[in-house]
């Protein structure tokens, strides 16, 4: 019975597929470029690309379970190729699906949800992750500079979307299910660089910028201009589902999610000078 994990070398498939190698499960990762991949032993890597299905056939032989991903490209471009994806699963034998949702309709999910295949859609929040964005500025200036700083996450730690991936993927009982994945707290900024600094053994300063110096900073960065509208949205009014913790990790998994003072400490060595 093997696994096969989509966008296996991002945030969330590196996750999915440390858990399901943990659980003793199967695990095949496909990556445009193998050579690069990087995975521990155990791990089968096969090439393929989302965006051409007919490389999919091969990598798709003997899977039961297929974790997916709703974009691909370079520039995270929507996938356009949902439909067939599925046909090529449902071809294959596949018995489970996850799909990552990507924050909004996709051809891909669509697909999904259609199919007769048990899906189940995975609805994290914001990625502990993103916190990675300010470890150049907090190197070299002890600082976070970013606007709106009374703003509220229930972030969550990307171990744990892929504890809920690998358990969806193997186990019965949740088919037909939409998990909103969070972590235990809902955090304020300050509550974030506290526990950056605590983990790494120095002071960090919380800046506020105004919204203009926000659009200033994100456009010398070479964002685009649809980013950065996402951005003011979600940071200026955040929706009630990314400020409200659900237990889903504990009820799916069977242990509590993991704090961002956790996920702080892991990752301290990337904010220490």
């Amino acid at each position: 019975m093997t696994n096969l994990v989509t966008g296996a070398t991002g945030t969330v498939g590196r996750q999915v597929v440390a858990e399901l190698l943990r659980r003793g499960h199967a695990v095949r990762a496909l990556t445009r470029d193998p050579a690069k991949a990087d995975f521990p032993a155990g791990v089968e890597v096969v090439q393929g690309d989302l965006t051409e299905p007919g490389t999919l056939a091969a990598a798709l032989e003997g899977v039961t379970g297929l974790h997916l991903i709703t974009f691909g490209g370079p520039y995270f471009a929507p996938l356009e190729t949902g439909p067939r994806i599925l046909e090529l699963a449902g071809e294959a034998g596949v018995r489970r699906i996850t799909v990552l949702h990507g924050g909004g309709p996709s051809l891909l999910e669509d697909a999904v949800r259609a199919s007769a295949v048990a899906w189940t859609v995975l609805m994290p929040v914001e990625f502990m992750a993103n916190a990675l964005e300010w470890a150049e500025d907090i190197r070299d200036t002890g600082e976070v500079r970013e606007p709106f700083v009374d703003r509220l996450s229930a972030m969550v730690h990307e171990a744990d979307i892929g504890a809920v991936a690998a358990v969806a993927l193997t186990e019965d009982g949740h088919a037909g299910q939409e998990y909103v994945i969070t972590g235990p707290q809902v955090l304020t900024l300050e509550d974030k660089t506290e526990a950056l600094a605590a983990a790494r053994g120095g002071e960090i300063r919380l800046v506020e910028l105004s919204e203009e110096q926000a659009v200033g900073k994100w456009r010398a960065a070479g964002m685009e201009e649809d980013v950065i509208g996402f951005l003011l949205e979600a940071y200026g009014n955040t929706p009630l589902v990314g400020r409200t913790v659900a237990g889903t990790v504990e009820k799916v998994t069977g242990r509590p999610a993991r704090t961002f003072a956790e996920w702080a400490r892991e990752h301290a060595d990337a904010f220490r000078a």
